[in-house]
């Protein structure tokens, strides 16, 4: 096979960034900088090219608008490449990862995002394995020349994961990321150890379809004791609100409220699509479990099964800004757009 060519867009985030001595603050550096700390890219049998965010962004400015901006910078180098390597800040990389799963439908090559902890400066950084094995990964291929994991992923700490089932778990630890509801994509020892099972497998044969338009008029919150109930019912009368992601308890149960339910019950019937999302970090919606679940159930909530809050929100953004008619969107949360949800 011929030598297998990625693209290394750098976004911003720690990985990149460098002390400022005299505030004691991280900055982004240049991004000359941050690949001249890594001399071992010139030994990968892989031709690397990069683009650059002008200037970086801290992760925490991440925006609708820049997944659009990243989306055209994939899909206008699509044919040239055979992978990409988003470098990222870990902060809002589960969502980044979510919301491209479902802007780059059909993506028949890999789209890892990776980061660091520490800066890739530093002695003990954790960025120079993450960047190498993700370059690693976005350039494998099966002997017939597709892609090994043709879908977006996050790879931190030795695991790669599903972007849209990953979530940040640690502020500080080397391991800030894990998927709970669906298994890791591969795992890296002393060679990286690919679960194809698990790994989807697109229509090698059709074309990428990218999405460039969201619509962010989506809201999350998240239940708890006490909660009061015109804060609630102003958040859900939200001028041009479409959609609200609900964190609820456990299984995805809720107070017996009746102000509660019948605030859920006028959002259906103004066609806002309320998505129940347990805070748990593992496990699935059950809304037939219980009675409290039920009661969701009944008022117009829609399961959000074993999802995170970023793929939920992000496909929401997604969905919105494809269908106009919000009872599609409803119907659509529901079922799976790219490995997601378990159904």
């Amino acid at each position: 096979m011929a030598v297998s060519k990625v693209l290394l867009i750098y976004t911003g985030g720690t990985i990149g960034m460098n002390r400022n001595p005299l505030t004691g603050a991280l900055e982004p550096f240049d991004f000359e900088h941050l690949l001249a700390r890594v001399p071992e890219l010139e030994q990968f049998p892989t031709s690397i090219s990069t683009y650059q965010f002008n200037p970086p962004i801290d992760s925490s400015d991440m925006s609708p608008r820049l997944w659009t901006d990243l989306v055209h910078i994939i899909t206008d180098r699509y044919a040239e490449f055979d992978g990409f390597v988003v470098l990222h800040g870990t902060d809002t990389m589960a969502f980044t990862a979510s919301a491209l799963s479902f802007m780059l439908q059909n993506l028949t090559k890999p789209v890892v995002l990776t980061g660091s902890q520490l800066p890739i400066g530093q002695l003990r950084t954790d960025g120079k394995e993450n960047l190498i094995t993700s370059i690693e990964i976005a350039s494998a291929r099966h002997q017939d020349g597709t892609a090994m994991v043709p879908e977006v992923c996050i790879y931190f700490s030795g695991h790669l994961m599903r972007g849209n089932r990953t979530t940040k778990q640690s502020a500080d630890g080397f391991n800030a990321f894990e998927s709970f509801n669906y298994p890791h994509l591969a795992d890296a020892g002393v060679q990286i150890a690919y679960h194809e099972e698990r790994i989807h497998r697109p229509i090698f044969s059709k074309p990428m379809v990218p999405q460039f338009r969201l619509d962010s008029n989506v809201v999350i919150f998240s239940l708890f004791p006490g909660v009061r109930e015109d804060l609630i019912r102003h958040i859900i009368a939200t001028p041009n609100l479409r959609s609200v992601v609900m964190r609820t308890f456990g299984s995805g149960n809720a107070p017996q409220s009746p102000w509660l339910l019948s605030t859920l019950r006028e959002a259906a019937r103004r066609g806002t699509v309320v998505v129940n999302i347990s805070q748990c970090l593992q496990g699935c919606v059950e809304m037939g479990r219980y009675d409290t679940g039920y009661q969701l159930q009944e008022a117009g909530v829609v399961s959000g099964r074993d999802s995170t809050v970023e793929a939920a929100v992000t496909k929401l953004m997604y969905l919105q800004g494809k269908y106009d008619n919000n009872e599609q969107v409803r119907k659509l949360m529901n079922q799976s757009i790219c490995g997601e949800i378990t159904v």
